[in-house]
C-alpha cells in the first residue's frame, strides 16, 4: 500500500509539537525547516490536522500549531484519516462484470472475493493504526533517536522557540 508522503510529515510533526512543553507552540515554516520539507505543502497538512482538531493555531508572536489534545489521546490513524480521509484505499470497479464474459448484473450477489480481501486487510491496518498513540510514537522516537541529533534537536528548538 503505497500512502500519501503527507502521512509521515503529519505523524512527524505531531511527534515534535507533543514534546513543546505546555504553552508553546512551533509555527509550520519552523516544523517544515526542522524537517527539511516544503513549507507551503507542509502547511496544508497541518491545516488538515487543524480541522480535525489534532493540532491547533495561533497567531502573533508566540504563535504556531500546537497539540489540540493531548498526544495519549490521538492514534495514528486519526492522522492518517485527518490526511487522507475516511475513504478506503481499495477502490473496487467491479471489472469482473466487464468485457466479453460479463453478465447481468443480477447474477452477481457480493463483491468480489479481491475486494472483500483487500477490504479485510485495509479493516486490520486501521484497527492497528488505531491502537497506536501518538505518546507511543513520540516515545518510541526519542528512544530511538542518537545522541547526537537529539543534542543537535534540542540546541535547534531553543534557537527556534527564542
Amino acid at each position: 500500500m503505497k500512502l500519501n508522503e503527507g502521512i509521515e510529515w503529519a505523524v512527524h510533526c505531531c511527534s515534535i509539537l507533543a514534546s513543546l512543553p505546555p504553552g508553546m507552540a512551533l509555527p509550520a515554516r519552523k516544523l517544515a525547516e526542522f524537517f527539511d520539507l516544503p513549507e507551503h505543502y507542509l502547511a496544508k497538512h497541518m491545516q488538515s490536522l487543524s480541522q480535525q482538531g489534532l493540532v491547533s493555531s495561533s497567531k502573533g508572536p508566540g504563535g504556531g500549531y500546537r497539540l489540540g489534545r493531548p498526544a495519549t489521546e490521538i492514534a495514528l490513524l486519526d492522522i492518517v484519516l485527518a490526511i487522507d480521509g475516511p475513504a478506503p484505499h481499495f477502490r473496487c470497479t467491479e471489472i469482473r462484470r466487464k468485457g466479453p464474459s460479463g453478465v447481468d448484473d443480477k447474477c452477481y450477489g457480493k463483491p468480489c472475493g479481491i475486494a472483500r480481501a483487500m477490504w479485510r486487510a485495509e479493516t486490520a491496518w486501521r484497527d492497528e493504526l488505531g491502537k497506536v498513540s501518538l505518546e507511543e510514537i513520540r516515545h518510541t522516537g526519542l528512544e530511538e533517536t542518537p545522541h547526537e541529533q537529539l543534542e543537535k534537536s534540542l540546541a535547534w528548538f531553543g534557537d527556534a522557540l527564542k
